[in-house]
């Protein structure tokens, strides 16, 4: 038997809740709620009061097919309020003595010790890697001898009044957020394997707001950023494009999108109503295309900033992982491999069982990944005293950053 627990994934453009058992081999889905997301954009809550009742919706749809009662949840955070920074603590250790646990903990909370505005608060503590009097690239440096200590740790920042009205609003629901996920980390959990992670790997999470970025080197995370450009963009180019409302363009983008001009035939057409006009007007498939790519190139191409601004372009063996609704978009995937210069893959969930046909889509990675990573995180703050009480989401950035730093590379 596994462990039972729930994720909302809340984005733009739906509110996902997922009620699913946690087991060694595969996750055991018993209970789906998804509903159109309202009052967030880019990750920021913009109506408190549309988005709370969103998620309640979600969550009522959730509990009514799994029969459960959820007051509890792992929640998703993106947005562009999102900041990451490297830093590096050091310890010395006094007689050249083996490395303890307390060594460990305090170097981390001397690279913590990074002074932030007022108005941020950190969320996530990662460790990369330790160095030993010099000796770098140590996943776990614990009973190994030496005179100095250092931890190289990854911080992830995010705007504390932004947290905190994504967090009201999810109580307002009626749900206690357990902890704050930052979503690069959550859809990185679901779809990368460990050979990509340890050769080094981009994951690309596009949503409907935001494009979120994670790069993993030696199976941790080293550098994760947030782009406020996703697929709504392109919905909203097409509907300059063409004078027809967001929903129906949305409904041409998912119907009739091509993310390259080049693979769709000049022969191909369809209909649509735009405003203002009497009879439906036809269309050129081609013509769509060509929009679409235009936008999608210019993601990508921020992506590319992004990567090469992180300054590990060069340590990307594995290439790149595309995930997200927008992966679903055909094409996307070559237009990624041209911008970027390397190999692509679109990933999505898999050893997913029972009610897992609808989420064994790119769109649903963040939602699958709140699941395994919330549990791990949780399954390791049960001996943290830092780990218990407290609602507020300065309380759940300080546990996430005290378990985070446990959750290193196996030292095989």
């Amino acid at each position: 038997m596994g462990d039972l627990v729930v994720g909302i994934d809340i984005g733009t453009t739906k509110v996902c809740t997922i009620v699913g058992e946690v087991r060694p081999e595969d996750i055991f889905i018993v209970g789906l709620g998804i509903e159109p997301g309202r009052g967030l954009k880019k990750g920021t809550v913009t109506d408190m009061t549309a988005l709370s009742t969103a998620i309640a919706a979600s969550v009522h749809k959730a509990e009514r097919v799994s029969g459960y009662d959820i007051s509890r949840a792992f929640i998703s955070l993106a947005g562009s309020h999102m900041a990451s920074i490297n830093s590096v603590g050091t310890v010395g250790l006094v007689g050249n003595r083996g490395v303890t646990s307390v060594d460990m903990d305090r170097a981390i909370e001397n690279a913590r010790a990074i002074a932030i505005p007022h108005s941020r608060e950190v969320l996530h503590v990662v460790p990369r890697s330790y160095s030993l009097d010099g000796q770098d690239h140590i996943p776990n440096p614990l009973g190994m001898h030496g005179f100095r200590l250092d931890a190289e740790v990854h911080i992830i920042t995010v705007s504390t009044s932004s947290v905190a009205n994504l967090e009201q609003s999810v109580q307002a629901a009626g749900v206690f957020p357990d902890r704050f996920i930052l979503n690069p980390l959550a859809s990185g959990d679901a779809v990368l394997t460990d050979v990509e992670r340890d050769m080094g790997v981009v994951v690309i999470d596009i949503g409907g707001g935001t494009t979120d970025i994670g790069i993993f080197v030696e199976r941790t995370i080293w550098h994760s950023a947030v782009i406020p450009v996703g697929g709504d963009m392109i919905t909203n180019d097409i509907t300059h494009w063409m004078h027809v409302s967001f929903d129906v363009a949305e409904a041409v983008k998912v119907q009739h999108g091509f993310a390259r001009e080049k693979g769709v035939s000049e022969t191909e057409t369809f209909l649509v109503q735009p405003f203002g006009e009497g009879m439906p007007e036809e269309i050129k498939r081609g013509d769509l295309a060509m929009v679409i790519e235009a936008r999608v190139s210019e993601i990508f191409e921020l992506v590319q900033n992004e990567i090469k601004r992180s300054g590990y372009d060069d340590l990307l063996r594995a290439g790149a992982v595309l995930t997200g609704g927008c992966a679903l978009l055909p094409g996307i995937r070559d237009v990624a491999a041209e911008v970027l210069g390397c190999p692509v893959r679109i990933a999505r969930p898999e050893k997913l069982t029972g009610m897992a046909d609808t989420l064994r889509s790119p769109a649903f990675s963040t939602s699958i990944g709140l699941l395994r990573l919330g549990l791990q995180m949780d399954t390791l703050s049960t001996t943290s005293p830092a780990s218990n009480g407290g609602g507020s989401s300065k309380s759940i950035g300080k546990r996430l950053g005290d378990m985070f730093k446990r959750l290193l590379p196996d030292e095989g």
